[in-house]
């Protein structure tokens, strides 16, 4: 999986209530990646988490 397929992934959750919907109620990184596949991407949760992280730091240094 690359980082294209997790950009395009994330591209579609800003656009589609009923994947922002199932993510929010997801319990861990494997469901994510559970939905993601179900869309018809192919995410690790290793790529997922690391993402998570670099969101988390850009939030961090923004405050």
């Amino acid at each position: 999986m690359s980082e294209d397929q997790l950009k395009t992934f994330l591209e579609k959750v800003q656009t589609e209530t009923s994947l922002q919907e199932k993510l929010t109620a997801a319990s861990d990184a494997d469901a994510e990646v559970v939905i993601a596949k179900e869309v018809g991407m192919m995410i690790s949760t290793g790529v997922l988490k690391n993402a998570q992280c670099s969101v988390i730091t850009k939030e961090v240094l923004m405050v």
